[in-house]
């Protein structure tokens, strides 16, 4: 049974950073994308960040590309999301999800359908 907890959300102020982390197990880590998602209030949830099984290809959303990195550590099963420059609009409960298929590279991570386990979310909160 695969499962992905995540930890890492809090509330902070604009510009401050955060780092999320993502511990995965019930499979072998190191075979499958992980991506990042988030939802905030009213809206549907939307791709932030993905990182293929080695870790050497990530894709982001424009929105947040230059301000979050994506990396993984497979020896702990673990993916993290670093949270730089954070904005009122990057509010929202940030979900972790794992590949369904294995060594999975390219755009196909940025795309919500490939992702078949998901975290339960952690809330991160900025204020003005």
């Amino acid at each position: 049974q695969v499962q992905l907890v995540e930890s890492g959300g809090g509330s902070v102020q604009t510009g401050a950073s955060l780092r999320l982390a993502c511990e995965s197990s019930g499979r072998t880590f190191s075979s499958y994308a992980m991506g990042w998602f988030r939802q905030a209030p009213g809206k549907e949830r939307e791709f932030v960040a993905g990182i293929n099984w080695s870790g050497k290809t990530t894709n982001y959303a424009d929105s947040v590309r230059g301000r979050f990195t994506i990396s993984r550590d497979n020896t702990k099963n673990t993916v993290y999301l670093q949270m730089d420059s954070l904005r009122p609009e990057n509010t929202a409960v940030y979900y972790c999800t794992g590949d369904q298929t294995q060594y999975r590279s390219g755009n196909a991570i940025s795309t919500q359908t490939v992702y078949g386990y998901w975290g339960r979310g952690t809330q991160v909160t900025i204020s003005a």
